[in-house]
């Protein structure tokens, strides 16, 4: 199987995170996950309010995310299991993330306190 590739945090750049979070399905599923605890499956998060995204968009979407370094994902059984990297992107670009989930009006309850 092949290895899933996450930039280390020095690797990462402000214009591959502004890139990724540019397009508004990939902003609304960031932010569906940044608002859950413990991260989230593919699938349960391929609904967009009515709105089901393809799994071929969806799979493009998730990689694109996880090649900017925005989340970190790892295979569970047939699952890949997602979370974001919020708390290391906040150390290295201080408010970058919320500013742009807010510029959307995505920012989830748990980053507003944090």
């Amino acid at each position: 199987m092949r290895p899933i590739f996450h930039p280390a945090l020095e690797d990462i750049k402000p214009e591959a995170i502004l890139y990724a979070l540019s397009d508004p399905e990939r902003v609304a599923i960031f932010a569906k996950l940044a608002g859950t605890a413990c991260g989230g499956t593919c699938s349960a998060l391929a609904y967009l309010g009515d709105r089901v995204i393809p799994k071929s968009s969806l799979s493009n979407h998730f990689k694109v995310l996880r090649e900017s370094g925005l989340i970190r994902s790892e295979r569970q059984g047939v699952e890949m299991r997602n979370q974001t990297r919020c708390a290391e992107l906040d150390e290295r670009f201080p408010g970058l993330v919320r500013a742009i989930l807010t510029a959307y009006g995505q920012l989830p309850e748990q980053l507003k306190t944090g």
